[in-house]
């Protein structure tokens, strides 16, 4: 790294989205990563005095740790783009590609990585055309088990896999209760892998791939945040060649989109050794049970140098 001589950096964490919680463990412990290291850091609440503050005493870069809409759909990333500050994480066009579900399968299809077979149903086009005839076709279609999920948002919330009809209504409900799109999609059955990208400016590199075995069978938001419901495997249990493959497809999703600095790609790795796409993710959990830490870990880097290093590469792209 070339370190660059910043003073200070603005840590956002928090926000007023699903994942607040989540955000703020992520945020002080990216503050507390980078205080360590003797820089100073401002670690705030987004509200309504931010983009006054932040014109008004000009950090030299912010790092966004703001989970859910508020820091993952682009808003944000593009008013610093007005403002003219520095930040670290993607900008606010891909941001908007990797937060909508469907664009970000369609993209990666488009690159040539496979992802489930799916189909996105809107709420009101849902009520106009008939649940019960609209579950039905689904039904035929795509078989069983499936995974409902909103089209955008994360951490698993609104997120069920569903085995048989039965469960299908209910899932569209609790989707819908999270966004107003939800994405039905085919549920590939293999070993579910995470796959973090870093590029701290030498170009993007994939990290050690983490497997998820929830004690559950199903990675839920109790499952992601609460310590012990989750076994995590750190390089994940696959051959070789499979981790191979995985890194490759997860490095194409993260040009594909677009994505800049860091990026948490999730992946399913069927019996046949193929790795399916099924989410990107523009600001990874980075609290204590995330996946993103146990890869760059695994991968012998320091988090605090790590997050030094992103801010160094937001200030040096912006010159």
């Amino acid at each position: 790294m070339n370190s660059i001589d910043y003073t200070r950096v603005v840590v956002l964490a928090g926000g007023i989205s699903h994942e607040r919680d989540v955000s703020l463990r992520s945020g002080r412990r990216v503050a507390d990563s980078l205080a360590e290291l003797g820089i100073s850091v401002e670690l705030r609440d987004p509200d309504a005095t931010l983009l006054d503050h932040l014109r008004d005493t000009r950090p030299d870069v912010v790092w966004p740790a703001l989970h859910g809409a508020s820091g993952e759909d682009g808003a944000l990333r593009g008013l610093l783009d007005f403002l003219r500050i520095p930040y670290v994480g993607s900008r606010s066009d891909a941001a908007r590609l990797a937060w909508d579900k469907p664009t970000a399968k369609v993209l990666a299809a488009r690159a040539g990585v496979a992802t489930p077979h799916s189909i996105t149903f809107p709420r009101d086009a849902f009520r106009e055309l008939g649940a019960s005839s609209v579950l039905a076709t689904i039904a035929d279609e795509l078989g069983f088990p499936v995974v409902v999920k909103p089209a955008q948002g994360g951490s698993a919330q609104g997120v069920t896999l569903v085995e048989d009809a039965a469960g299908l209504p209910r899932a569209m409900v609790d989707a819908y209760t999270y966004w107003d799109v939800a994405l039905i999609e085919r549920k590939i059955v293999g070993t579910e892998i995470a796959v973090g990208v870093l590029d701290t400016g030498d170009g993007p590199v994939a990290l050690p791939a983490v497997e998820i075995v929830p004690l559950s069978g199903v990675y839920s938001f109790e499952a992601r945040y609460n310590a012990g419901e989750t076994r995590f495997f750190t390089p994940a249990r696959i051959s070789e060649e499979q981790a191979h493959e995985a890194a490759a497809a997860a490095i194409t999703v993260h040009n594909a989109l677009g994505l800049r600095h860091l990026s948490r790609v999730d992946i399913i790795i069927d019996a046949n050794g193929t790795p399916w796409f099924l989410e990107a993710n523009v600001l990874p959990g980075l609290t204590e049970t995330s996946l993103m830490p146990q890869a760059l870990e695994a991968a012998g880097h320091d988090l605090g140098w790590v997050y030094s290093a992103l801010a160094d590469a937001a200030v040096r792209e912006s010159e």
